[in-house]
């Protein structure tokens, strides 16, 4: 039911000037914000940076005096309403180069929602009187009560270019999710991060139990609109539609005139970190057994067939493309849901999301990327997976897509049932030349089968190497099936071995594929 304007604007007249702006009468849709970002493309890219003050700039706003500053809780945007939603915002400066511009709105009704330097207490820092009010703000993050009702949690973040993180019931930060990913992974070129530069936020109802949130996201190469419907739960999930217009060449030259034509365009990004694991053959002088957010790529293929690929922390930076034409979901998991795996008590790996990618419609011919970067370290995110349409979109044509996400731990759905559950791996004993992978796969499908009856294993590799041996055991210790593979790679072999293992009975498959790629030390 739609509010009556006058007593939207009697709210709006009882709010301090210097946060509002003009009130603009607008049904905020994709449509309304797609208008804008098509008309922004077709004019070279500008960088907000160019609007932030001088005296938020890195060089000047180091890491300790950006942490100073803090968001006062009272000024949350909806708080004095007693929303079921509530809005903070993060401070621009330090790392947060380019501002971003905040809207809110109505059914009927949008207004700027102003930089205010009451909303933060700075500290010891008398920097206040050189941000202008039009500096727009950083991003922000949203709060709700996810784990109690008397009281309000985090519920996610919109922070730095295009990331955003979410979280269900009992969850903590993990992974990121992105809004687009051009030119990632690719060694001759370097990436180009879009950025999220105007919001528009759903005032909600008292009781409505979801978000609504609009964006432009702005690029060197392109602008496009994305809508964002966010339903907080034991899994949270959020529907994204995204029209993308691509900039014409000349456009994009004039801002960089080396710029290459783009050679991927992931849509779907998530970004995590893997340092080492159960699988790591690289260790690492840590009192931890494992760190990471994610410890698995999952692809759901159209002709039904599961995909588990482990993630690695290799020597050097590993680019692996998987043909998934109209996938049917995809996404980086944290399978290991054990604390003593981790022995974490500062950073909660055992709790943080999976996040699980459904695409809405038909998405097509395409392929799902996995990117691996090496790092020495937890602080760096190093894993990047996104789905890429195999036809480029044209300059000025929409490009349309949408998708759901779930954060989830999987208390509340299952994403694969008959699964692989862990992966080890180390040298054959009796032939050093021999790797040898330990691959425990569970799941109901598996259950009626003895070690009188064991299922069958089928295993390949790529012609630079070749299976020696393979084998499955019934685990009475965990109740799994451990399948024992070794593979020898060929001699003076340098490239990765690709290699796959599931269990079948005849031709039906009893559980995921899984898939690996092994690089040499």
């Amino acid at each position: 039911m739609r509010r009556p304007c006058y007593l939207l604007l009697l709210v709006l007249l009882a709010l301090p000037a210097h946060v509002l702006a003009r009130v603009e009468s607008a049904e905020v849709t994709l449509d309304y914000v797609a208008k804008k970002a098509e008309e922004r493309a077709r004019k070279p890219f500008r960088s907000p940076r160019a609007d932030l003050p001088a005296v938020l700039r890195q060089e000047n706003l180091d890491y300790d005096k950006y942490r100073e500053i803090r968001f006062r809780h009272e000024r949350a945007l909806w708080g004095a309403d007693k929303l079921p939603f509530n809005v903070e915002f993060f401070h621009p400066g330090y790392l947060y180069q380019e501002p971003v511009r905040v809207h809110e709105f109505t059914l009927t009704h949008v207004q700027s929602v102003r930089f205010v330097q009451d909303f933060f207490d700075y500290g010891n820092l008398r920097i206040q009187r050189q941000i202008p009010a039009e500096t727009g703000y950083a991003g922000f993050k949203l709060l709700t009560p996810l784990n109690r009702e008397d009281k309000l949690d985090e519920l996610g973040a919109f922070l730095g270019a295009s990331y955003f993180r979410l979280l269900g019931k009992g969850q903590g930060y993990g992974q990121s999710a992105r809004g687009l990913a051009l030119d990632c992974g690719e060694g001759d070129r370097p990436e180009e991060f879009p950025i999220f530069t105007d919001w528009w936020l759903g005032k909600p109802h008292r009781e409505d139990t979801e978000l609504r949130l609009y964006a432009i996201l702005d690029s060197v190469s392109c602008t496009g609109a994305y809508r964002f419907v966010i339903r907080p739960g034991e899994t949270t999930s959020v529907d994204i539609k995204a029209v993308i217009y691509f900039r014409e060449p000349k456009d994009v030259l004039a801002v960089n005139k080396d710029r290459k034509p783009l050679k991927t365009i992931g849509v779907a990004p998530l970004t995590s970190m893997f340092w080492f694991g159960e699988n790591s053959e690289r260790k690492f002088d840590d009192y931890r057994t494992e760190v990471h957010d994610s410890d698995g790529l999952l692809m759901r293929m159209e002709n039904g067939e599961t995909l588990w690929r482990p993630l690695n922390n290799a020597s050097v930076m590993r680019h692996q493309r998987f043909t998934a034409n109209n996938i049917r979901g995809f996404g980086l998991l944290q399978r290991d849901r054990d604390f003593a795996s981790y022995q974490d008590i500062f950073n909660h790996y055992h709790q943080v999301p999976s996040v699980w990618i459904e695409p809405q419609g038909v998405w097509g011919e395409g392929d799902v990327h996995l990117v691996e970067l090496s790092t020495h370290a937890e602080g760096l995110d190093n894993i990047v997976a996104f789905w890429e349409p195999k036809a480029k979109p044209q300059p000025m044509q929409p490009f349309r897509f949408g998708y759901t996400l779930y954060w989830t731990r999987e208390t509340d759905r299952t994403l694969s049932e008959n699964k692989v559950v862990a992966t080890r791996i180390g040298a054959d004993g009796r032939n050093p030349k021999r790797r040898e992978f330990a691959i425990d796969f569970t799941g109901p499908k598996l259950s009626p089968f003895d070690e009188n009856n064991p299922p069958a294993v089928v295993a390949s590799c790529s012609d630079n190497g070749a299976i020696t041996e393979a084998q499955v055991f019934r685990n009475r210790f965990s109740g799994t099936w451990r399948v024992i593979l070794k593979m020898e790679p060929k001699a003076g072999n340098t490239a990765p071995v690709d290699i796959r293992c599931t269990l079948k009975k005849g031709e039906e498959a009893l559980a995921e594929t899984w898939t690996y790629h092994w690089s040499p030390p």
